[in-house]
């Protein structure tokens, strides 16, 4: 059984941990308002968007002249899986429900007699990937030396797969990340972005009849990338938001955790003081009834 001493610096370390999870929660709290905020108002400019490319791609899919991104190569044997994890840890399940959709996506393609390799962005990705598949693991993008992870990083992203898809190192990439519906609730989902998948829904015209100037394929050579662009900027913010609602959760349950352990060492505490005492009053007694 433990002594005394060692009870009393148990109980110290674990108040000791419960304000900094503590801490660590209303932080997240705080960030998690602004983060949600700007992941919410990601997403109607990204459906708009879709809209558009909707009506132009409808127009040019299956022509001879349509721009690489949405035609593609041709073929679907080399898969690229861009996976969006976090840099920082705590956040309870969050990168690893991430790493295990992933997986799964990569062992359906290779079940499939698809050949996988993976970009990785973020770090807390890297090394169970690397551990499952690490012959498959070829690209992975630093977002560490960043504060807050934005367009300018999205942009770069973008821009190096558009370079290695025109380059032919891959033929369809998908992005893995998850979605933020609440400080519960972060879904990982897959969605293919290269090539560039033609959107079921068509923007709403009113019923009139529009005319693109220059032309639909110049339209979209510019409008592909920057698509590109606004979906892997929208993971991101997923991402940023995802961390900060799962770090609130994780820490909130951390900090009662830490509450219950307290109130049980605690109790043993003052059991065995009580039992110490109670020895010593029966040596006394027993001491003076020998005198």
């Amino acid at each position: 059984m433990a002594s005394l001493k060692e009870l009393k610096g148990r109980i110290n370390s674990v108040k000791s941990t419960q304000k900094i999870t503590k801490a660590k929660q209303m932080v997240a709290a705080a960030k998690l308002r602004k983060a949600q905020a700007a992941a919410e108002a990601a997403r109607p400019y990204a459906e708009r968007l879709a809209g558009v490319m909707a009506s132009l791609a409808g127009k040019v899919a299956g022509q001879d002249n349509a721009p690489l991104l949405l035609k593609g190569t041709g073929s679907d044997q080399r898969h690229l899986l861009v996976v969006v994890n976090t840099d920082k840890g705590l956040c309870g399940g969050l990168n690893s429900n991430i790493v295990r959709a992933a997986l799964r996506k990569a062992r359906e393609l290779v079940n499939a007699g698809k050949s996988v390799e993976f970009y990785l962005v973020g770090r807390k990705g890297r090394a169970p990937i690397k551990r499952a598949m690490p012959e498959k693991v070829g690209h992975h993008f630093d977002t560490s030396e960043v504060r807050n992870p934005g367009f300018e990083e999205a942009e770069a992203i973008a821009s190096e797969l558009v370079t290695m898809f025109e380059a032919g190192k891959f033929d369809v990439a998908h992005l893995v990340y998850p979605i933020f519906k609440s400080a519960l609730v972060q879904d990982p989902t897959v969605q293919q972005i290269l090539p560039v998948p033609a959107p079921t829904a068509v923007a709403d015209t009113g019923g009139a009849v529009v005319e693109y100037e220059p032309g639909e394929e110049e339209i979209l050579e510019d409008l592909l990338p920057r698509y590109l662009k606004t979906q892997i900027f929208g993971a991101l913010l997923e991402v940023s938001a995802s961390e900060q609602g799962a770090s609130m959760t994780a820490m909130d349950n951390a900090t009662r955790n830490a509450g219950e352990l307290i109130q049980k060492l605690t109790i043993q505490y003052n059991r065995s003081r009580q039992a110490a005492i109670t020895t010593e009053l029966i040596e006394i007694i027993a001491g003076a009834e020998a005198l």
